[in-house]
């Protein structure tokens, strides 16, 4: 019988040990392709298992909490951000990061426009921002300025100001106008 005023800290080989959960293996369909996720924690975050398990770094790992937009990715075409998304329900979806935005050996005319307007700086955040900017500009080909800064307001970038990636995002929009 424990005493209630008895300070000293309970004995830890009464207590039950917690079950660790056994590995699981699953598919994920990245970028046209089908991957094989063997020997995975359910929990994982698809960021996570992006980076770690399949070698894809385009998505990067800031913040953790779905507050910074560095790992933004399209989710059945819809932006998400994949620190918030565990990878196991992801098993039947559609997943594009921006390694699967263009083609092998070609930019996008975001990412294009992106290096042209010297927006790229450390390049943390450019991933995100870059995936974003499609997301708008593929629904909202002439977006205002201020459905620009709406779009871009959950991507967190230190080094530019966001001035020249207001300014990619102009030029894109310039070049796309120009080519209808």
């Amino acid at each position: 019988m424990t005493d209630a005023n008895d300070p000293s800290p309970p004995d830890p080989s009464l207590e039950e040990p917690v079950p660790v959960p056994e590995p699981e293996a699953y598919e994920l369909d990245v970028n046209g392709r089908s991957h094989s996720v063997p020997s995975a924690w359910i929990g994982e975050s698809l960021l996570y298992v992006l980076r770690e398990r399949l070698g894809l770094p385009g998505a990067k790992n800031a913040c953790e909490q779905g507050e910074c937009g560095s790992c933004s990715l399209f989710l059945d075409g819809v932006l998400v951000n994949s620190c918030c998304v565990l990878a196991a329900d992801a098993t039947d979806a559609d997943i594009r990061t921006i390694e699967g935005l263009g083609g092998e050996e070609e930019l996008t005319d975001v990412q294009q426009a992106f290096l042209d307007t010297g927006a790229v700086q450390c390049g943390f955040c450019i991933p995100g921002l870059i995936t974003t900017v499609h997301d708008l500009l593929d629904r909202e080909p002439a977006a205002d300025d201020l459905q620009v800064r709406e779009a871009i307001s959950g991507n967190l970038c230190r080094c530019t100001g966001y001035g020249r990636i207001l300014q990619a995002v102009e030029e894109v929009k310039s070049r796309r106008e120009a080519a209808r």
